[in-house]
């Protein structure tokens, strides 16, 4: 059977009938969107008064196991610091995360970054402002917009999708300046593999400085390491005062 050939209407309607111009219509408004929220997404806050940092990890560890309990301690240290934290918003270490953020007396916003999933119901209770997503790509592209930092816990599939993200973004440098770190005995080994694979080949599949992006640490100590002198750096960049430079302020002047 022939199709109907498309007869233009002097008004410039197109008739819901005609396929072939209705996907022609159909196809350049999904792109103008995307040229939209491309344009949008170039937009940035001029100066932040508080440095981010993003901690991914498994949404099935339990409270009270040492993985939660560390994440836990890693997130109420940064936030002494004067950074606040984002996750998931989820269960396990994404919980861990925003409970240890909530801990903090800096008044530390504690932050969940969610997108609709059947297991994970409802937002955890320590996020102080969550944000919902219907895919996991606006998800992503959120945690990219809003983080100055990246640290990584143990997780699983997700967990390994979001750090390959970043790596990446970081490897074409839309993203400068923003640490990735790995945390714990898992990540040593995806980034072995990366080197042996990667740079083995005939033809290199990958620079030795794209595969030295990732920082593996032990434990959440060396995370804290390491956020400490880029949150220095980011001060001094910003002229943001100090956790005690701001606690020095509050405190009342003695009588002259």
């Amino acid at each position: 059977m022939k199709k109907a050939k498309s007869v233009k209407d002097p008004t410039g309607s197109i008739s819901l009938a005609d396929e072939d111009q209705v996907k022609d219509v159909l196809g350049k408004a999904v792109l103008g969107l995307w040229d939209v929220v491309n344009n949008l997404t170039q937009l940035k806050p001029s100066r932040r008064e508080r440095y981010r940092v993003t901690i991914f990890g498994s949404a099935r560890v339990a409270p009270g196991s040492f993985g939660y309990e560390e994440t836990k301690r890693c997130a109420a240290e940064l936030a002494k610091l004067g950074c606040d934290i984002i996750t998931g918003g989820g269960p396990g270490l994404m919980q861990a995360a925003n409970e240890g953020a909530a801990s903090s007396p800096e008044r530390s916003q504690s932050i969940g970054i969610r997108v609709d999933l059947p297991f994970e119901q409802s937002v955890n209770s320590f996020v102080s402002q969550a944000f919902e997503h219907r895919t996991f790509f606006t998800r992503l592209h959120q945690f990219v917009l809003t983080s100055d930092a990246f640290i990584v816990a143990p997780g699983g599939i997700g967990t390994v999708l979001e750090t390959l993200m970043i790596w990446q973004l970081l490897q074409v440098h839309h993203l400068s300046q923003t640490p990735l770190i790995l945390v714990g005995e898992m990540w040593p080994g995806l980034v072995e593999w990366a080197k042996t694979s990667m740079l083995s080949a005939d033809v290199p599949l990958a620079s030795a400085k794209d595969l030295a992006i990732p920082q593996c640490v032990a434990n959440g100590d060396g995370a804290i390491a390491i956020i400490k002198k880029d949150h220095a750096r980011w001060r001094r960049q910003n002229g943001t005062p100090t956790s005690s430079q701001v606690r020095a302020r509050r405190q009342p002047k003695g009588k002259s």
